[in-house]
């Protein structure tokens, strides 16, 4: 069986990925499916670590998780189908062929908080609690996950010449593009350790979050303008409008938190 490989130039070595890492009878299995599962086992870690810490029930957090991920799954592949709706509009079958590629992390995000929210209202617990237990995970998620974007060859950025540039290949040429899954990941590993430095002193619940859906949004905002393979709402970069309105919420709620309670 004849497999594509993904040919990359980065920092001056030559990679040449082949996407299935292996094959379970005739079901392949591909390195891009095992590092998203390696960022979502770590974030796990995290997540069950911090709830120890913090004294959060660990059960409600093992039904979060439970009713969240498919919810974070379905929303993932909705935000791309929706936006993305002519690949999709002459065959509707190929909406629910994940396997096939097309989701999106913002859809994720919003699909697993939505859940999230919804089960802690039915059990009365404080949902700014859990999320600032997990979005820890979220970052630890994204820092890993990104390099699956690596492997698979996508993702990448606009043409470029600085000395990180990274080489693909597009329509049998070599080309040398901003290597934005690096940003990603780079930023969120700054957001990660800023997170770490915060929870030693955290004032009231939310903190946490409100500081990820800020700092996410902030380099999104800007990294997003750097993709060549954006989903678009009219003339707008639908990830840059949605972190915006992240980057509103996040920073609004700690300022708010900060001046505005005390007023």
């Amino acid at each position: 069986m004849f497999l594509l490989m993904n040919t990359i130039v980065f920092l001056g070595k030559t990679f040449v990925f082949e996407p299935v890492a292996f094959h379970i009878g005739r079901k392949p299995v591909y390195w891009y499916g095992i590092i998203i599962a390696a960022g979502f086992f770590l974030a796990l870690l995290y997540a069950f670590s911090e709830a120890k810490r913090t004294g959060f029930s660990q059960d409600c957090l093992s039904n979060t998780v439970l009713i969240g991920t498919p919810a974070a799954i379905v929303c993932a592949r909705l935000y791309y189908v929706i936006f993305n709706f002519k690949d999709y509009k002459d065959n509707l079958l190929d909406i629910i062929a994940v396997w096939n590629g097309g989701i999106a992390i913002y859809g994720g995000l919003i699909g697993a908080c939505l859940a999230g929210y919804i089960y802690c209202r039915v059990k009365k617990i404080s949902f700014l609690q859990l999320v600032d237990i997990v979005c820890g995970g979220f970052f630890i998620g994204q820092i890993i996950g990104r390099w699956g974007n690596f492997v698979n060859s996508e993702a990448y950025g606009i043409k470029t010449s600085l000395p990180w540039k990274m080489g693909v290949m597009e329509g049998g040429e070599l080309i040398y593009v901003h290597p934005t899954f690096l940003y990603e990941s780079l930023w969120n590993f700054i957001g990660f350790l800023v997170l770490l430095r915060l929870r030693k002193n955290k004032k009231y619940d939310g903190q946490l979050f409100y500081f990820y859906i800020l700092w996410y949004g902030l380099g999104r905002i800007w990294i997003e303008g750097l993709r060549t393979d954006s989903l678009y709402f009219g003339v707008f970069r639908v990830s840059q409008l949605v972190a915006a309105l992240c980057i509103m919420a996040g920073g609004g709620m700690l300022l708010y938190n900060k001046y505005g309670k005390k007023r």
